[in-house]
């Protein structure tokens, strides 16, 4: 809880630039004073109700006329009496406004500061400020509904019902371990019965963390291939714009281009890179080099061949290099004709042409099913979305395992004992019971300024 010697913060909270509107927002124990020298209304302000007002400077002299809104403590976002100013949204009214509330005393708020108030003022959870900043990064629909699944506090209610059972499990495991003459070792069968739901609902909660992120941040696909294959056509393509530059002279892209295309609702960052072969220039392969940098961090390998043609060494050093890890094989040029030995050697390629929309939507629903693996994402459900959050849970399944391994071997029950009240800690960080400072700073540090 923040005491009433904190600083009355102001800052603008909407986008920086012109607008119908802009929004000034000030929090704090001195909101009410500031309002009775900047804000001049024919009768006094109501809490809650938008009062048309005329918005002067700290001489008097008038700013704009726009609508003053007073939220009284506790009843506001902050928690805080609270003063938002509805202006014309001229960026310089805006700063005139925000200058004339410095000079009257205010100091200027830090990124995340109004919720970060909120979440020490007992007016959101942890998880609910965190979700606040995946709701405004959101750049799609399901990333929007993910966000506010959490914003519920949904995760923390999860994550508590697993703790309360494994709380249950170690206090009967410590009265054991205390008082074996009276309380005899639980049955241990039944004891990994009642582990595995446990277990499972951490998996399930991580699982979908990991689609989640996927959500929140994209999928990145990075498209390779032997010069003149067709990656860059495929690129434009994909977005529906002339976004790289097309030539039949190979090594025509010499560097990575990255851009942003929607695909089932998933985010997908499509990279597209230098043609990869042996003889290059030295500017030609310092584009290779970014090109095998580009493919280490993507999530999707998209190998796109010229499928008119049997395959060339470089072609086939491609297929070995990617096999293993999630790919497509695009034989490209079929228009040109297909290379029907290379076809039946890799059946699960995707034959056709940059040209024909059959072939780019068959491109689109396996690069969506390569990225949700076969499983859909459940965008209403809770789930894990900070570092910090699957670092726990992982500690916490680790945990679980050993203790599980532990019974099967027929060690102590202190070890088992051990372990579970090992994860039962870790969850805590989860839970908002354990919340490191470093932890709470990191996440009102992705905050703009005014939220």
């Amino acid at each position: 809880m923040l005491d009433g010697s904190s600083p009355t913060i102001v800052a603008v909270a909407t986008p920086p630039g012109k607008g119908a509107i802009a929004i000034v927002r000030a929090s704090g124990p001195s909101v009410l004073e500031l309002a009775r020298r900047l804000v001049q209304t024919k009768s006094p302000l109501r809490r809650r109700v938008a009062t048309y007002a005329r918005i002067v400077d700290e001489s008097g002299d008038l700013l704009d006329h726009g609508l003053a809104i007073f939220f009284e403590a506790p009843h506001s976002y902050t928690g805080e009496d609270m003063l938002e100013l509805q202006i014309h949204g001229s960026p310089v009214v805006a700063r005139e406004v925000v200058r004339a509330m410095l000079a009257c005393g205010a100091a200027l708020a830090e990124p995340g500061e109004f919720t970060r108030r909120a979440f020490f003022n007992g007016k959101m959870g942890l998880h609910a400020a965190a979700a606040v900043a995946d709701l405004i990064d959101a750049q799609t629909r399901s990333a929007a509904r993910a966000a506010l699944a959490n914003f519920d506090s949904g995760l923390a209610h999860e994550v508590r019902a697993v703790r309360s059972a494994l709380a249950t499990i170690v206090q009967e495991l410590e009265g054991t371990i205390d008082f074996p003459d009276e309380v005899p070792e639980p049955d241990r069968g039944g004891l990994k019965e009642r582990l595995a739901p446990i277990r499972g609902r951490l998996e399930r909660l991580r699982r979908d963390g990991e689609l989640g992120k996927i959500v929140r941040e994209g999928l990145g696909v990075a498209i390779i291939g032997p010069p003149n294959a067709g990656k860059s056509s495929l690129l434009n393509a994909l977005l529906g714009m002339q976004r790289a530059i097309v030539s039949e002279i190979p090594g025509t892209t010499r560097d990575t281009i990255e851009e942003s295309v929607v695909v089932d609702g998933v985010p997908v960052r499509l990279i597209d890179t230098a043609g990869i072969r042996a003889h290059a220039d030295r500017l030609e392969a310092q584009g290779i080099a970014r090109t095998e940098r580009a493919l280490e961090g993507a999530a999707i390998a998209l190998v796109v061949l010229d499928g008119s043609e049997p395959p060339g060494p470089g072609a086939r050093q491609l297929l070995e290099r990617t096999q293993g890890r999630p790919r497509i094989v695009f034989l490209n040029k079929a228009d040109l004709g297909t290379d029907q030995a290379f076809a039946e050697e890799w059946p699960d390629a995707i034959a056709g042409s940059v040209r024909d929309a059959a072939t780019l939507e068959k491109l689109r629903h396996a690069i969506a099913s390569a990225g949700w693996n076969d499983e859909r994402f459940d965008a209403t459900r809770p789930h894990l979305a900070s570092l910090y959050e699957f670092e726990a849970a992982d500690a916490a399944l680790a945990a679980l395992a050993r203790a599980g391994e532990a019974l099967d071997a027929g060690e102590a029950i202190d070890f088992a004992a051990t372990e579970l009240a090992h994860a039962f800690s870790q969850l805590g960080h989860v839970s908002e019971q354990v919340a490191a400072e470093e932890i709470v700073t990191g996440i009102f540090s992705r905050f703009c300024i005014g939220k």
